[in-house]
């Protein structure tokens, strides 16, 4: 009976100093203290749960009933009281906030292109106002593709690995969009006047003139009669129309495999109007494009007779010509992600 009676007075008791302790809570971190020191587990709750073994096995289910109700009103008006601690905290930290309905609002940027997205639909919109269709090659080629029916040797440095990403001894990310040429030729007959725009892949070391990765767009056409007066005044018209004046260009004899003869197109540099700075290396022009006549070879590697068509190819580097338009200094701009950068171009 002692015993009973003890226990019972424990319980109303412990009722009674939690109501007491709650009332002093000013925090959360108070109630959280609270909450651990009744029913954590080294807490009295626990303590009478233990005690339990003491009385009376035909008492024991009311005495159980009687601590599982004194838990759970202690674990209810911690909820409650938690809750009356948020809503007072959020209302005052509104009314400790103010708003200054003088202050501009927030700019919001909408969503653009990047600048090499619109740069590359811009010059593929102008080439197919010249006659041309696209065409899209693979990024990873094979060495055929990408080097042996252009006519390049087995022993041009351009096959070494330290321009080539080699996948394996036949594959290859694909050095220039030029791997095109060939497959369109196998597929259509001429008259063809393809440009084929993508990226291209070369072991380089980064810096502000190059990357391991660039976009270029290839253009080549083969029919009849074509001549290197054709492919002269089409790159000049192409530029003027870029670049949209009649800028000045210059076309120098050049070596490479896969045509001949061939040249290197240059245009006078917009940033010092031809007297000479860091961009152009202080010699007033800039180098946008290898260009000249199909190798007969290669139109013989795309089944095509040399001695019935003649044709022209060129290739340009995309970041280049985005350089010379913008005034840009360093190619690694395009890449880094950089908002500022981005937001800078008009129109894009």
């Amino acid at each position: 009976m002692l015993r009973r009676i003890l226990l019972q007075k424990k319980i109303e008791t412990l009722s009674l100093q939690f109501k007491n302790d709650l009332s002093e809570v000013r925090n959360s971190a108070d109630l959280d203290l609270l909450k651990i020191k009744y029913l954590g587990m080294k807490g009295p709750v626990r303590e009478l749960m233990k005690e339990l073994r003491t009385v009376p096995e035909q008492e024991r289910p009311l005495f159980g009933k009687s601590i599982n109700d004194l838990k759970t009103e202690l674990e209810r008006s911690v909820e409650t009281f938690e809750a009356l601690l948020v809503n007072r905290e959020q209302e005052s930290q509104l009314n400790a906030e103010t708003i200054d309905v003088t202050l501009p609002g927030r700019h919001r940027f909408p969503g653009r292109k990047h600048i090499i997205t619109a740069a590359l639909e811009e010059i593929i919109d102008i080439l197919i106002g010249m006659g041309f269709t696209v065409e899209y090659g693979p990024d990873i080629d094979t060495d055929y593709y990408n080097f042996e029916a252009l006519n390049f040797a087995p022993d041009h440095p351009a096959r070494d690995m330290q321009d080539t990403f080699y996948i394996s001894a036949d594959y290859l990310l694909r050095t220039h969009t030029s791997n095109t040429q060939v497959r369109v030729m196998e597929k259509h007959e001429p008259p063809i006047r393809v440009i084929a725009p993508g990226k291209a892949y070369r072991n380089e070391n980064v810096s502000a003139r190059s990357h391991v990765f660039f976009h270029q767009i290839e253009g080549f056409y083969i029919d009849k009669n074509v001549t290197f007066s054709d492919l002269i005044s089409t790159l000049d018209e192409f530029i003027k129309k870029l670049f949209k004046s009649d800028i000045k260009t210059r076309f120098r004899p050049s070596y490479f495999p896969f045509v001949e003869p061939g040249m290197e197109v240059d245009i006078w540099c917009l940033k010092c109007k031809g007297e000479g700075c860091p961009i152009c290396k202080h010699t007033g022009w800039l180098e946008v494009c290898g260009a000249g006549m199909i190798h007969p070879e290669v139109l013989k590697n795309g089944g095509i007779d040399p001695e019935e068509y003649t044709g022209y190819a060129w290739g340009m580097g995309l970041e280049r010509l985005i350089m010379l338009k913008y005034g840009i200094d360093d190619i690694r701009r395009f890449t880094e992600n950089d908002l500022r950068f981005l937001r800078s171009f008009p129109g894009v």
